[in-house]
């Protein structure tokens, strides 16, 4: 059963094999899924009438999808809080092979929630290099779009690939705090490295970077 994870919350990245004994979640994805923005107008709309005359004019009520460019990153620290590596739309694969990002969604779900992630981080833990310890994965509305106007945006955790999801390991909503209303950067979560094995860290904090550069400013600031 998927953990559903809370802010500050973090997992150990263990599952259950079929004989009921525990290991190591080593290859996985980060999937975030969101949805577009619906929007209703009022005009005055003519009625009846012939040839343009007479009639009545009343109200009407239109409703229009605003396309939703969300853009789900991470960024790779050293032990000594150096930055080492980047994913994201603008660089799709990680220098050692062990991040690959499925490629930029500039839309969202423009007709409600499918159940699909729009865009996907792959992990493969045994490729990441020795040397980093941390990974940090964060959110950007790329057209500056609140957060709070997003009707649904959540990230989850699963065994398989970006075609196909054999289990669910854990899932986070990143929509529903009211605290992220006035924010386009997020810090959605990260992976930590102690002892030789890997955690997850729910953060779900809203920041005030602009931009991916900028959040990931923030991140090697705050957040190492």
């Amino acid at each position: 059963m998927a953990i559903n994870l809370s802010k500050g919350q973090k997992i150990d990245l263990r599952k259950k094999t079929p004989s009921g004994e525990s290991s190591n979640l080593l290859k996985f994805c980060v999937g975030v899924n969101w949805g577009a923005i619906q929007r209703s107008y009022t005009i005055d709309e003519k009625k009846g009438g012939f040839l343009g005359f007479g009639g009545k004019t009343e109200k009407v009520t239109k409703t229009f999808v605003e396309a939703v460019d969300l853009d789900a990153s991470c960024c790779m620290f050293d032990a000594n809080k150096i930055l080492v590596d980047t994913v994201s739309f603008r660089q799709l694969a990680s220098g050692d092979g062990s991040i690959i990002h499925s490629g930029d969604d500039r839309e969202g779900d423009t007709a409600g929630d499918d159940g699909l992630d729009n865009e996907i981080i792959s992990v493969d833990l045994t490729r990441i290099n020795s040397s980093i310890e941390k990974i940090v994965f964060f959110l950007n509305s790329y057209k500056k779009q609140d957060f709070a106007t997003i009707p649904f945006a959540s990230i989850r955790l699963y065994e398989g690939t970006p075609d196909r999801v054999s289990q669910i390991f854990a899932t986070y909503d990143v929509a529903s705090d009211p605290s992220f209303q006035g924010y386009v950067s997020m810090v959605m979560g990260a992976l930590h490295k102690k002892d030789g094995e890997w955690k997850f860290n729910a953060i779900g904090d809203p920041t005030s970077a602009s931009d991916l550069t900028e959040t990931i400013n923030v991140i090697s600031q705050k957040y190492m």
